[in-house]
């Protein structure tokens, strides 16, 4: 990052305070672009087209399963991808069609699991594939279900190659999971959570949304250093880590708010239409 002291959000406080707009802006959507009822404002969706007519390339990078980008192809600019599963599938979100993957082998996710069953045996497992989710039969759900849902067991679920395992616990807090399971996994997989209550996301080993966005960035020709991003949680780390210039929302998990460059407004606040507005307001 270009500067490594976090500052309260007065506007823009890093390289770009030469007024040039980023090349590329990177958000993460739940807890960062959406608000905490689950909806865009009309006025950061106003600021998010109004960055991309002024050519700027904008991507979302979620942790979000491909089914749930649907309904914001509106954001997704010309390009029309947006990275998901937590950087395992680059997602074409207007043709609905996974273009590139970094999947889980199923034979590491199922030594994975067994060995966090053994450490943790109260742990339900849940899966998410390009195109479909599975669960455990007792796995408790915290969204809809799709009417395909694949219910199996482990051995069943991880039978093919998985985007993101899922791992569940009746109770304690993401942190805590995260901190159990990590020394288990080691370097087999890359273990990770999203602000979800009791839960951990794992993905192949090297998986990460910063990776995946620095082969996009790459693809637009557009280097680290012009970039920008935002985010609120764990998974966001690497992704804030590698852009040029990174913001926290003020409601982020404690490490994010440590290591960002700027800590602009919260989500509920449309913190990223906020940055966007003051970056861009030269332009207008």
């Amino acid at each position: 990052m270009s500067n490594p002291q976090k500052a309260g959000y007065g506007g823009p406080v890093t390289a770009l305070d030469d007024l040039r707009p980023p090349r590329l802006i990177a958000t993460d959507l739940d807890g960062t672009l959406v608000r905490s009822d689950g909806t865009i404002s009309a006025r950061t969706r106003s600021a998010v087209l109004a960055a991309q007519h002024a050519g700027s390339v904008f991507v979302m990078v979620t942790a979000r399963p491909p089914r749930w980008l649907h309904d914001l192809a509106d954001l997704v600019g010309e390009h029309g991808v947006a990275i998901v599963a937590n950087g395992a599938i680059l997602y074409d979100v207007v043709r609905r069609q996974a273009i590139r993957t970094r999947l889980i082998d199923p034979a590491v996710a199922l030594e994975v699991a067994q060995a966090i069953r053994a450490e943790i045996p109260e742990v339900e497992f849940a899966i998410e594939r390009s195109d479909r989710y599975g669960q455990e039969p007792h796995y408790v759900n915290r969204w809809p279900k799709p009417d395909d849902t694949l219910v199996a067991g482990i051995e069943v679920l991880l039978s093919e190659p998985a985007a993101k395992l899922l791992v569940r616990h009746p109770s304690w807090h993401s942190d805590d999971l995260l901190a159990r399971i990590n020394p288990v996994v080691a370097d087999r997989v890359t273990a990770s959570h999203s602000g979800g209550t009791s839960l951990v996301e794992i993905s192949a080993s090297g998986v990460s949304k910063a990776a995946m966005l620095a082969d996009f960035a790459a693809t637009q020709g557009i280097p680290a250093a012009e970039a920008i991003a935002f985010g609120d949680s764990i998974n966001d780390l690497p992704m804030l880590a590698w852009a040029g210039t990174s913001y926290g929302v003020a409601n982020a998990h404690a490490e994010v708010l440590a290591m960002v460059d700027t800590v602009c407004p919260s989500n509920d606040e449309d913190g990223v239409a906020a940055v966007l507005e003051e970056l861009f307001q030269p332009l207008n």
